[in-house]
This record gives C-alpha cells, sequence and structure tokens, in this order.
C-alpha cells in the first residue's frame, strides 16, 4: 500500500509539481472557451445550411462532415501544424490546434443540429413561413427553441468530449493540462501528475455534467 501511495499519490511531488499543473489548466481552459463556442457556432451554421439552403450546398455539406468525422482529429491537427506552413500559411501552436479542433467538432455538432432541426415537423417550418418570417427568423423563433430540447443530452455530451479532445494538443507541444502532467511524470518517474491531472479534469467536467443534467431534466419536464 506504501509503494502505491508513493507512486501514484505523493503529495511531496505533487507539490512540486502543482504550479506546473495550474498552468497547463490554463491553457486547457482557455483552448475550451475558444473550440466549444466556434464548434457549436460552425456546427449551427452548416445544419442550417443543410436544412434550409439549395441541394447542391446540401450535398457539398454532406461531403464536409462525412469526411471530418471519419478523418481521425490527430491526423488534422499534425496536418494544421505542420502541412500548412508549406502551403504559405503560417499558425502559431494555439490556432493551429483551434482550427483542427473546431472543424472536427464542427462536424459533430453539425450533425446533431440537423437530426433536432429535422425532428420538427415540416408543416410549422411551412406555417411559418406562411406568415410572413424569414428562413433566419422561423429558425431562431420556431425551429431551434423546439429542437434544442430535444437535441440538449447530445450536445451536452459532445461538449465535454471537446474539452477532453483538447489534451490532443500535447502532440504539438502545446503545454497543455495532459502534456505538463506527462513532462512532469517523465521529470519526476512518478505518476503522481497525470493522477493529478485526471483528477482535475474530473474536478472541472463533473459539477458541469450534473447542472447540465438538471437543465435536460428541467427542459423535458417542461415540455410535457
Amino acid at each position: 500500500m506504501d509503494a502505491f501511495l508513493l507512486n501514484f499519490f505523493n503529495l511531496e511531488i505533487l507539490a512540486l509539481v502543482w504550479p506546473q499543473l495550474m498552468r497547463g489548466l490554463l491553457i486547457t481552459l482557455q483552448l475550451s472557451a475558444v473550440v466549444v463556442p466556434l464548434g457549436l457556432a460552425v456546427g449551427l451554421l452548416v445544419a442550417s445550411a443543410q436544412s434550409f439552403g439549395q441541394r447542391w450546398v446540401d450535398i457539398a455539406l454532406i461531403g464536409y462532415v462525412d469526411f471530418l468525422r471519419a478523418f481521425p482529429p490527430l491526423v488534422l491537427l499534425v496536418f494544421a501544424y505542420y502541412a500548412l506552413p508549406f502551403l504559405g500559411i503560417e499558425l502559431s501552436t494555439f490556432m493551429a490546434v483551434v482550427l483542427a479542433l473546431v472543424l472536427n467538432t464542427s462536424a459533430y455538432f453539425a450533425e446533431v443540429f440537423r437530426a433536432g432541426i429535422e425532428s420538427i415537423p415540416r408543416g410549422q417550418v411551412e406555417a411559418s413561413r406562411s406568415t410572413g418570417l424569414t428562413t433566419l427568423q422561423t429558425l431562431v423563433h420556431v425551429v431551434l427553441p423546439q429542437a434544442v430540447r430535444k437535441m440538449l443530452p447530445d450536445l451536452v455530451s459532445n461538449i465535454l468530449e471537446t474539452v477532453k479532445l483538447t489534451s490532443l494538443a500535447s502532440v504539438v507541444t502545446l503545454p497543455e493540462l495532459l502534456r505538463v502532467a506527462r513532462m512532469a511524470q517523465g521529470n519526476t518517474f512518478n505518476a503522481t501528475p497525470l493522477v493529478a491531472a485526471a483528477l482535475i479534469y474530473l474536478a472541472l467536467l463533473w459539477p458541469v455534467v450534473r447542472v447540465l443534467s438538471r437543465m435536460e431534466k428541467k427542459s423535458l419536464a417542461g415540455a410535457r
């Protein structure tokens, strides 16, 4: 038991690496604060264009969504960071990670939004348009308020997955939480930094899960 605590819950090592972990956590939070809203916005834009746009737009966006959902996000990140400079596009490490993650997550958010939008009866859309509402007004005032209730669980799951996906940034040396923890593990030859990083992720995401679950229940109760 002592050996287990010494290797996985060593408080002396935790105190030593704690400031580094906090700096990594700050990068993780900054990435999440940028990637999640952008992924949601692009996903909603794509789903709206698919549902209300021209047929050729729908076909093009199906290709966009299918490709990005099938393409490994790690390879996409490596391409954004290492290959784009050869095309004359220089991005900082942070922006390369943002670009890759927004492209990847927007495809998943688009599928969630599309399913939610298409769950609303077409008759409601046509009735709204017949009253003089524009397509955008119909989407904002009629379709989305109803669709969000239905797609909230999937949206929440995708948001949480996006936050965890930020750990891929360690591949391109961005010092987010997991990379800092792995470096600390290598320097101390002890797994305590990795355990601490996992517990920080848990402490960060679990309250969000509970709050959003309550919101989901209230939303479903209000719909009955």
